[in-house]
């Protein structure tokens, strides 16, 4: 019995463990089945960059290189053709980058994403950047309308063949949507974005009100850019808003402060080819795929190589046969906040001068994915758009509306088509007037030896002096005049230094006449290029490479004397004494594998934190404009003995820098261990280029490129900006490019993490370690050696 008992039980065992054999190859198979299918989806998906399409529309062949490196080599025999092709490939690689783009720009996310996105969508919708799109699209001359629809024509013509195949990339399929056609504006609209990506400074001007709704005024002018001349006669007026800061901002999108550039040329004089040499690398947000396109594009009477943001036809940055060029953003003040007093009899009609005014009404309709339409109202005055509204549908009796030169009709597009075709600097520089938002320092250089400089764009001209905050809107005192004179914004041709480099640093004397802006970036990547630029007598390409990696921090230079002399005073334990000594044996170079960059920056973070943690919430301080720049003036200003009442009330500078210090260490030592020798930069400072849908785990997986630690940081010319909280390399110059003048037929780049936006693509992420590590790669513009390389003939389809 007992036998038979045991033998029962034996069998329901092995039931049981059959049972679960049986169940996990069936999800074996299944997973595998799945895996199977999604890897044949994304195989299918893969762009065709070999044998021959057939397009609508072409009126003659098109051949399209792809180099080693994946950029496309486009060459067409007429514009129509070439900006066809721009079209159809760019989307080939970028399309749901390019679809997402739009979107957003729109206010349009929601009606793929869902609800989560509402917020989003409804302050760019109150913006209006695609209303100023569409306003701008008006103005292009019929030949620009042209391209831009021969473009979208492009764009389309890969949407018909991808939907008709089912070869739209994976992540269409991922989110359930497939992509509308698309349009001129489309391609208007990534520009504006671009425009607000730049900024102008809005938020700050908030901010700064905020502080003096919140604080006395002494405080809250302890952290401005500069002292306002008009501050009190403002204050008197402004002081009874109250709006509710955190209330109508909270989900505001605020561009990276950093958001910027490097760029420099120097004079064939202080080089080895005797030919100038530029140098670029614009810093924006980093992410895969990047926010950069490289292309070549060839036409009769039109060659152009360089990058363009995709979904926007020509080349906004490069080079070709003749000259050469490169942006940063001047960061000007062409956003201004007014105070708007509104009618308490009427909540759609505002004060100016001794009237009420109408305000113009949108009722704009936000479709939502899965979910009933949400209706958005954006009320508009003689300024601009109401933004402290668009969170909630309170209408207190003063709002805050925006006045921005990007929101006003503009042909940047008719610019660079221009700029693509100029010879010289006198038609670059006549290209230029064209190009009003956003605000860019061009630097150039020319075949015969031109170097030149110009801050370009529109700068306004104020009634009164700029104040750093909201004005009254409901006075004509603090209206615009008019902008900058075009011949009069600050610029220089081959001066007697023989270079010129910009790095959102400020580029004026106290004596240029007109208002630029009171907040430039920190001068520690302009104060290096220059001693880099002056420090040899000739300059090569290898030498402007190792600059735009240069990972000297001048920053620590300045700041960590100071630092260090505070902690002194006090007596150190261990610990403490081997940080200092780490930091002591520093060559102030934000290494990688060094511990000190990791100490020195998060110290300062904890600064930082000391002074404003407890006093100011996270909603507010996301709106801090320049709040690195402010922190380093408020410790300049208390070693030299002239302590502001932040610094005062926090215990003086001794006791701020001592509780940032052991902050830091205390931190430092629960995620890293005991030891601060061992500790290293690139434990924390790491790099992974982020897909858009990672957050959706586990497609972070499938996405994401492999991690990098890094080194370089925020102040370094080499920049690599991170979130403070978690280390992630977020911000920096996803495009590098380097050319000498001497052979145009070439030039040095490289885009993180690649060119295509397709995961199975051999160039998804192909330069991700050439990036972190600052290696380039050559694009050559002559066509002999194209026989080894990956070809796409686009022909014109016989289909009527």
């Amino acid at each position: 019995m007992e036998r038979a008992l045991q033998k029962k039980s034996f069998i329901k065992r092995l039931t049981w463990k059959r049972s679960l054999l049986i169940i996990g190859i069936a999800l074996v198979i299944i997973l595998s089945a799945a895996a199977g299918t999604a890897y044949f989806l994304l195989q299918k998906s893969k762009p065709q960059v070999n044998g021959t399409v057939s397009i609508t529309g072409l009126t003659a062949r098109v051949d399209v290189f792809r180099d080693p490196n994946g950029v496309p080599h486009i060459e067409a025999k007429s514009m129509k053709d070439l900006f066809m092709a721009q079209g159809f490939v760019t989307a080939q690689d970028r399309m749901f980058q390019m679809d997402l783009s739009r979107r957003q720009a729109s206010g349009m996310l929601s009606e793929v994403i869902g609800e989560k996105t509402i917020q989003r969508d409804k302050f760019f919708r109150t913006l209006g950047l695609r209303r100023a799109a569409e306003a701008s699209y008006n103005e292009y001359s019929p030949e620009m309308k042209q391209y831009l629809e021969w473009y979208a024509d492009g764009v389309n013509a890969y949407l018909e063949q991808a939907k008709k195949d089912n070869t739209l990339p994976i992540e269409f399929m991922l989110v359930g949507y497939k992509p509308k056609k698309w349009t001129a504006v489309d391609s208007l609209v990534i520009g504006k974005y671009m425009a607000f990506d730049l900024g102008g400074h809005w938020e700050g001007q908030a901010f700064r009100y905020y502080l003096m709704e919140t604080f006395s005024k002494e405080k809250a002018l302890d952290l401005f850019p500069g002292y306002p001349k008009d501050a009190p006669a403002i204050l008197e007026d402004l002081e009874s808003a109250g709006i509710d800061f955190e209330k109508s901002f909270a989900d505001s999108v605020i561009p990276n402060f950093h958001n910027g550039s490097n760029n420099w040329v120097v004079a064939g004089s202080k080089t080895e080819s005797g030919k100038p040499l530029l140098a670029n690398d614009p810093h924006l947000s980093l992410g895969t795929p990047s926010i950069w396109y490289q292309s070549h594009l060839k036409a009769p009477d039109y060659e152009v190589s360089g990058v363009i943001f995709a979904g926007i036809p020509g080349i906004i940055v490069g080079h070709n046969k003749t000259i050469a060029w490169g942006v940063t953003n001047v960061g000007p003040d062409v956003q201004e906040l007014f105070v708007e007093k509104r009618n308490p009899k009427d909540p759609y009609e505002f004060q100016y001068l001794a009237n009420w005014e109408k305000a113009e009404v949108i009722d704009e309709i936000i479709k939502v994915k899965d979910k009933t339409d949400v209706n958005h109202e954006v009320v508009i005055t003689r300024h601009g758009p109401v933004i402290s509204e668009f969170a909630h549908q309170d209408k207190p009796g003063t709002a805050l509306s925006l006045k921005w030169t990007a929101l006003q009709p503009s042909k940047e597009l008719e610019a660079v088509i221009m700029m693509n075709r100029s010879k010289n600097w006198k038609q670059f520089e006549k290209a230029l007037e064209s190009f009003h938002t956003p605000a860019q320092n061009f630097v150039f250089a020319s075949t015969d030896g031109t170097i030149a400089y110009k801050a370009n764009g529109l700068i306004p001209i104020r009634k009164q002096d700029y104040t750093s905050m909201p004005v009254p809107g409901w006075t004509d005192q603090y209206e615009w005049q008019g902008y900058i004179p075009w011949d009069e914004l600050p610029t220089r041709v081959n001066p007697k230094n023989g270079y010129i480099a910009t790095a959102n640093n400020k580029v004026t004397t106290d004596s240029y006449p007109y208002h630029i802006s009171d907040t430039f970036a920190q001068p520690y990547r302009q104060q290096r290029i220059v001693e880099v630029l002056e420090g040899k007598e000739k300059l090569s390409v290898k030498d402007m490479q190792n600059l735009q990696f240069d990972q000297k921090n001048k920053q620590a230079e300045e700041m960590l004397p100071i630092l260090i002399e505070q902690v002194m005073k006090e007596p150190l334990d261990k610990k403490e004494k081997d940080v200092l000594t780490v930091l002591n044996n520093w060559n102030k170079v934000d290494s990688k594998d060094s511990a000190a960059p990791l100490i020195f920056h998060i110290w300062m973070n904890r600064f930082s934190d000391e002074l404003f943690k407890d006093e100011i919430s996270d909603e507010m301080l996301k709106m801090f404009d320049g709040r690195e720049q402010v922190v380093d003036e408020l410790i300049r200003k208390a070693n030299a003995g002239k302590p502001g009442p932040w610094i005062k009330e926090h215990g003086g500078l001794e006791k701020v820098t001592q509780n940032a210090f052991k902050s830091m260490i205390s931190v430092l030592s629960d995620k890293y261990g005991g030891d601060p020798s061992k500790w290293k930069w690139g434990d924390f400072h790491t790099l992974t280029f982020e897909h858009p849908l990672a957050a959706i785990k586990p497609l972070n997986l499938l996405f994401n490129s492999e991690t990098q630690a890094m080194g370089g940081s925020r102040v370094t010319v080499g920049v690599a900006g991170w979130n403070r909280e978690t280390g992630d390399i977020t911000h920096g110059g996803a495009w590098r490019m380097v050319i000498d003048m001497d052979d145009t037929s070439k030039a040095y780049h490289v885009v993180g993490p690649g060119q295509s936006g397709h995961v199975l693509s051999p160039w998804y992420d192909d330069q991700v370690k050439d990036w972190a590590t600052g290696k380039y790669h050559v694009t050559v513009l002559n066509n002999e050696n194209r026989g080894d390389q990956q070809k796409l003939v686009l022909q014109p389809s016989s289909e009527k």
